[in-house]
């Protein structure tokens, strides 16, 4: 992964290019992302790790109001990372833009050729979003997003009653990940690491997941990746 430390201003809409820099033809990089240091963008700079494929990885400041710029909301109305703009194409959501990476590379990490796998795989990130994320999404935003950008101390008397929701779709999980080492299609898929983006902060945010055997251990597989246990551009 190339990774070009760049700050603001950011691209403009034509051809996706970085304002106010001079660029050499010979180093040239036509993709750019754009993050923070967070789950959603952390599957994305992962796969882009892991991958090997090139892009300039541009972080943005969140605590300086970056996100809501103008030129910024242009890129994604929604104002939030990851953002990736290759040419002409730009691309928010973290999911999108995880399968369009794995096209482009030619990876079968999205099944592109196969409907059924793709099914498969539309189940598990469904369920992340409608039901995994919810339930862990209260003990990482407490014990990771606020002290990332400082923003208080965690709160646990806030956790408190949501533990039963984080147990019931945990054990959904761990049934599910008896006898399997990965989420999806028998193998690393971006099921993986959309699943795992905020569960891999379990000991540090305090996720009550010790009693799920299975998914600890898939979470300590995927740390096992380099790229997953190490996604940051430097």
């Amino acid at each position: 992964m190339t990774c070009v430390a760049l700050a603001f201003p950011l691209t403009s809409r034509q051809g996706g290019r970085p304002l106010g820099r001079s660029t050499p033809d010979s180093w040239r990089i036509d993709m750019q992302i754009y993050w923070i240091k967070a789950q959603a963008p952390r599957r994305v700079l992962a796969l882009v790790k892991h991958l090997g494929i090139e892009a300039e990885c541009i972080e943005v400041d969140l605590k300086r109001g970056e996100m809501r710029t103008p030129r910024y909301a242009a890129l994604n109305p929604n104002m939030k990372a990851p953002t990736l703009v290759d040419g002409d194409l730009v691309l928010w959501e973290s999911s999108a833009i995880m399968a369009y990476l794995c096209i482009k590379a030619g990876s079968d990490m999205w099944p592109a050729r196969d409907p059924g796998e793709q099914v498969d795989m539309l189940r598990w990130l469904s369920w992340n979003d409608c039901h995994w994320s919810e339930a862990v999404a209260p003990y990482y935003f407490e014990h990771i997003v606020k002290p990332t950008f400082d923003i208080g101390a965690p709160d646990r008397a806030a956790l408190q009653g949501v533990a039963g929701a984080l147990k019931k779709y945990a054990s959904v999980l761990d049934g599910h990940l008896a006898g399997r080492s990965h989420v999806a299609c028998g193998r690393l898929t971006i099921a993986d690491f959309q699943l795992a983006s905020m569960a891999a902060y379990w000991q540090e945010s305090e996720m009550p997941l010790d009693a799920f055997p299975n998914v600890v251990g898939w979470l300590d597989g995927l740390m096992r990746i380099p790229a997953w246990a190490d996604p940051w551009p430097a």
